[in-house]
C-alpha cells in the first residue's frame, strides 16, 4: 500500500499550514547517496527542534561521519572540517531524553536516533546516528540506554547498506604525535572513521561529508503565474497539489524525485490557490 506524507503547506499569501500526520523532511546528501528522511515532529518536539536548531543555526555545515561500527550504527553531528582543521561541533544545553514521550519508537534498522553520554539519560546534544541494524537493545530502560529515535529513512536504505559493506575505512590507532592530522587529532571518538580511501592518513577527499538540508517549499510570483520550487525526494513520486478551500486538493504535477531542488509552474492566474507537495513510499 503506498503511503503519503505532505512536506508542507504553502500559500501565496505567505501563510503556512501543517498536517498533523506530517514529519519534517530532510535530506542527508553523502558521496555514496541521498538519504531521505522524515522525522516525527509529533512524537518528538523537543528532540526535532533541538536537530533542526543545530542545522538551520549552520553548525552542522562541512559535518563528517566520524563512526562507523558495521551492523551497528553510522554516527554524525560531532565534528566539522573547515580549512584542513577538525573541529568539535559547538553544542547547546542536553536536552530531555524523549525516548518514552508520544510513541515509543524502537532503534530497528532504518531509524534515526540522538546519540549521548553514556550513563546520563538526559545528555543529547548534537550527534545522531543512523541503526544500520535492528538494535533493540539501545532502547532498555535504563541509564545508559532510552536512545531516543526521532525519525526514520523513507529512501535511502540503500546507502545504509552500503556503509554496511563499506570496506575503506580503517580502525585508526591510538592517539600519539604521529598521527596527528590536517591539522586536527584522532581521539578516541575518531578511532572509527569511515573513510572514502584506504591510505594514511586520510586526506581531505577522504572524509565522509554529510551535508544535510530541509526539503523546503518556496513560492514565486512570475507574472501571472506562480513557481512552486522544493527539495525533492530521490527515487519517490512527488506529487504537487493545489486548492482554494481546503476540502479537495487537485493534482497540479507529478514526478520523479531526483534529490535536487525541483521546480514546477502553475500558470493559472487564481488568487488565494494553496500548494502542498506529498511524497509517495
Amino acid at each position: 500500500m503506498q503511503q503519503f506524507r505532505t512536506v508542507c503547506f504553502l500559500a501565496v499569501l505567505v501563510c503556512s499550514f501543517a498536517r498533523v500526520d506530517a514529519g519534517t523532511l530532510v535530506q542527508f546528501r553523502t558521496a555514496l547517496g541521498d538519504i531521505e528522511v522524515e522525522l516525527y515532529d509529533q512524537d518528538k518536539p523537543v528532540t526535532v527542534k533541538n536537530f533542526l536548531n543545530y542545522l538551520n543555526s549552520g553548525l552542522y555545515q562541512n559535518e563528517f561521519a566520524h563512526r562507523l561500527a558495521q551492523g551497528f550504527v553510522l554516527q554524525g553531528g560531532g565534528y566539522t572540517l573547515t580549512s584542513n582543521t577538525i573541529y568539535s561541533i559547538p553544542t547547546n544545553a542536553p536536552i530531555v531524553d524523549e525516548f518514552g514521550v508520544g510513541h515509543q519508537y524502537s532503534n530497528v534498522y532504518g531509524t534515526i536516533a540522538m546519540a549521548k553520554l553514556g550513563g546520563f539519560t538526559n545528555s543529547a546534544t548534537s550527534q545522531w546516528y543512523f541503526n544500520l541494524a535492528n538494535n533493540s537493545s539501545l532502547d532498555a530502560a535504563d541509564t545508559n540506554d532510552l536512545f531516543c529515535v526521532f525519525g526514520h529513512v523513507i529512501s535511502g536504505t540503500n546507502v545504509l547498506n552500503t556503509f554496511n559493506k563499506f570496506v575503506n575505512w580503517n580502525s585508526l590507532p591510538a592517539p600519539s604525535p604521529t598521527n596527528l592530522v590536517l591539522n586536527g587529532y584522532y581521539a578516541a571518538p575518531l578511532n572509527t572513521l569511515p573513510v572514502l580511501s584506504s591510505n594514511f592518513p586520510p586526506t581531505t577527499n577522504s572524509f565522509v561529508f554529510v551535508d544535510i538540508s530541509l526539503m523546503q517549499i518556496g513560492i514565486q510570483t512570475v507574472g501571472a503565474s506562480k513557481q512552486i520550487s522544493w527539495n525533492s525526494a530521490t527515487g519517490l513520486t512527488n506529487m504537487v497539489e493545489y486548492t482554494t478551500n481546503f476540502s479537495t486538493w487537485n493534482t497540479l504535477v507529478t514526478t520523479n524525485g531526483t534529490g535536487a531542488r525541483m521546480t514546477v509552474t502553475d500558470p493559472a492566474a487564481v488568487p488565494n490557490r494553496f500548494y502542498r507537495v506529498q511524497v509517495t513510499y
